[in-house]
């Protein structure tokens, strides 16, 4: 499932290219023709993120609402677009332009209620600038469940998934078995704004790098996607910094990677 950043790039990019026109919207798929129907025609105000919700905002107070899920993608090419195939959700073709959205948990138009009930349930977006960070800690500090549990929370903070659960908890030496309740403020103090650091960078180069250029293993050269990062998906591997072996156990649907020295309990 795309994290965050994706979504944030995702939103950027269609306001470069959309932003401000008409666009042409059909279902060619058939399964959201009558949401297609409704914005066909009309001008694309602005789009946004909030975590990993897409929202395209139209004129006459239309919103279209898109979670990508598992599955969903957007195809972007420039000219004209090409024959329609497949499980083709949703098309948008504006002046020179186009996007193709296949797949997706959600596509569907809202109303604002609705919207504003959707964002209720979301805890703060670290890559939005009026995101609460002292909020995200507030659940936190009052939960007995893992940390890393929380982390993947859409409630708790919106836009985290499992790479940037596992390599944030790394870069802060924290247990992600320790109960919520038990995160130092101190600690949290460090971790938010790393957390903010990392996924602005992620929305500026298009990929996740969480290592640190004193832990990289060259000096110089883009660094591959193994390399880029310390524990996520390195299970049985010798952690970086310290040797140990790196282990992975799944954790709410999810799997999770961490280092049992770097990250044992009592180190924060």
């Amino acid at each position: 499932m795309p994290e965050g950043h994706t979504i944030h790039r995702l939103a950027r990019d269609q306001q470069k290219r959309f932003g401000g026109q008409v666009l042409h919207a059909s279902s060619p798929q058939g399964r959201f023709a009558e949401g297609a129907a409704l914005i066909d025609g009309r001008r694309l105000v602005r789009t946004e993120a909030y975590g990993k919700h897409l929202l395209h905002r139209y004129e006459g107070d239309r919103t279209l609402h898109v979670h990508l899920g598992l599955y969903g993608k957007f195809t972007t090419g420039s000219g004209e677009p090409p024959e329609p195939r497949g499980a083709l959700r949703l098309r948008l073709i504006g002046s020179g332009a186009w996007t193709d959205l296949r797949g997706p948990t959600a596509c569907e138009l809202i109303d604002e209620p609705t919207l504003d009930a959707l964002l209720a349930r979301l805890g703060p977006d670290p890559l939005r600038n009026d995101a609460d960070a002292d909020l995200a800690y507030k659940r936190i500090s009052r939960s007995r469940t893992s940390v890393a549990a929380l982390l993947m929370d859409q409630k708790v903070i919106a836009g985290i998934g499992n790479v940037y659960r596992a390599e944030i908890l790394f870069r802060h030496r924290v247990d992600p078995f320790l109960p919520g309740r038990d995160l130092p403020y101190e600690t949290w103090q460090q971790l938010w704004p790393d957390l903010v650091t990392l996924m602005q960078a992620g929305v500026r180069a298009g990929r996740i790098v969480t290592v640190r250029p004193e832990d990289r293993p060259r000096k110089r050269g883009p660094l591959n996607r193994r390399e880029a990062i310390y524990v996520y998906r390195h299970a049985n591997e010798p952690c970086r910094l310290c040797g140990t072996t790196i282990r992975t156990e799944p954790l709410v649907g999810r799997n999770l990677f961490w280092c049992p020295n770097c990250q044992a309990p009592g180190n924060r």
